[in-house]
């Protein structure tokens, strides 16, 4: 048990949200530290369902990640911050580059959690236990700040902010301080708009709410194996997460200019040097050249994106999105790439060949693929025949038609 506060209660925890507030979140509230158990339920039914695919996350352990107690012995509150990140795309450059999901440009996180420490560090002064929870398995962070009374959820399944939108990354500080909480959640914001659902590229928000992990680009990017054939032209120029849902939403896009100063030199355009330039300044932001992601080495890949979440953490998956990204890329590509290109072709890696192949068929490269020193790879065979059967598809309007 944490010890009494040495001011009055109220008075203390409105010393917390301002003190979050000063280091930078948009957004602080308190909720009680009960289990959240209809989230645990959604959670488990969900699952049941497959509609996490092979996400873990708080899918791992439903009872653990709703249950703060299982964190914190004896926890009472959470303090749920919400911390707003750039929003403001750049242009994209002139040369083939892929595009970073806004929340990943830099490290937000890590200023996320940086503000909830030092909420956390006054509780401690003050004689209680805190601990700050941020991206962790431990807490469903979007249903603590639903209950702590910052935001509502929206269709999309993210959290959105009243007048804010939803461009914030979530976090909470759990404590053994009991503390004054929101009255009631905020009510619902988005009356009938449905413009997440109609705008998702592969329609995987599949009622409002709801999502389909097995549809969503923005695990398919994290997934291991194949990236489905009959998602890769919906990806586009996407090499990690996907903003679509925010960027179609009103409230999300009425406050899309109005990015906090701080964050936009971090937010740079990282790929103006040339194709021959030192890939030592490869440091992402919202465009990563397509030339460096393809010939990098893993060691410089894992240097540069290493934040990112890489199944098991081998480059070959980061390779893997670049080649479908580089399919979808506009014609002419450089001459360097298309040897680029044709290196993977013969790269020991049948995954890598296999979309080697995709894209080099859909860049109009077949003259790659007709090479009688590689035309007999089992991995570029099966390829093109699976091109060949998509390409019957869409003549005859089957194609996109998986949707339920």
């Amino acid at each position: 048990m944490g010890s009494s506060s040495p001011i009055g209660t109220t008075e203390f925890c409105e010393q917390l949200l301002e003190l979050g507030k000063a280091h930078g979140l948009s957004a602080v509230g308190v909720c009680d530290a009960s289990p959240f158990e209809q989230t645990r339920q959604v959670l488990e039914e969900r699952r049941d369902q497959g509609l996490n695919a092979d996400m873990a996350f708080t899918y791992r352990n439903p009872g653990r990640s709703t249950d703060p107690s299982m964190t914190l012995p004896g926890a009472k509150s959470l303090l749920v911050g919400a911390y707003r990140y750039e929003t403001v795309l750049p242009d994209p450059p002139a040369l083939p580059a892929a595009r970073v999901a806004r929340y990943a440009t830099a490290d937000h996180y890590e200023r996320l959690r940086f503000a909830l420490q030092h909420i956390a560090d006054r509780l401690i002064s003050a004689g209680y236990r805190a601990v700050v929870l941020a991206d962790d398995n431990a807490l469903v962070d979007r249903a603590a700040a639903v209950r702590a009374g910052i935001g509502w959820y929206g269709k999309s399944s993210n959290v959105l902010l009243p007048g804010q939108g939803s461009w914030f990354l979530l976090g909470s500080v759990l404590t053994d301080a009991e503390l004054p909480t929101a009255d009631k959640p905020l009510e619902d914001g988005c009356g009938s708009c449905q413009r997440c659902l109609d705008g998702c590229p592969t329609q995987a928000i599949i009622a409002p709410g709801v999502l389909d992990a097995r549809r969503c680009l923005a695990w398919l990017l994290q997934a291991q194996g194949e990236f489905p054939r009959e998602f890769r032209m919906a990806l586009g120029d996407r090499i990690y997460g996907c903003d679509e849902c925010q960027e179609v939403c009103p409230p999300s896009r009425r406050t899309e200019s109005q990015s906090p100063p701080r964050d936009r030199a971090v937010n740079a355009v990282n790929v103006e040097h040339a194709e021959n330039a030192d890939t030592d300044s490869q440091v992402p932001g919202s465009w990563v050249d397509l030339h460096w992601l393809l010939s990098a080495s893993d060691e410089e890949l894992l240097s540069q994106v290493g934040r990112w979440y890489i199944p098991a953490r081998e480059p070959r998956y980061v390779r893997r999105n670049a080649l479908v990204v580089l399919g979808n890329s506009h014609q002419p590509i450089s001459s360097a790439l298309k040897v680029l290109l044709e290196s993977y072709l013969d790269n020991p890696d049948d995954l890598l060949v296999a979309h080697a192949t995709w894209a080099a068929a859909q860049l109009g490269l077949e003259e790659l693929l007709d090479d009688p020193t590689r035309s007999d790879r089992a991995a570029i065979v099966d390829e093109r025949a699976n091109c060949e059967l998509a390409r019957q598809q869409i003549a005859i309007g089957v194609r996109g038609r998986t949707h339920p």
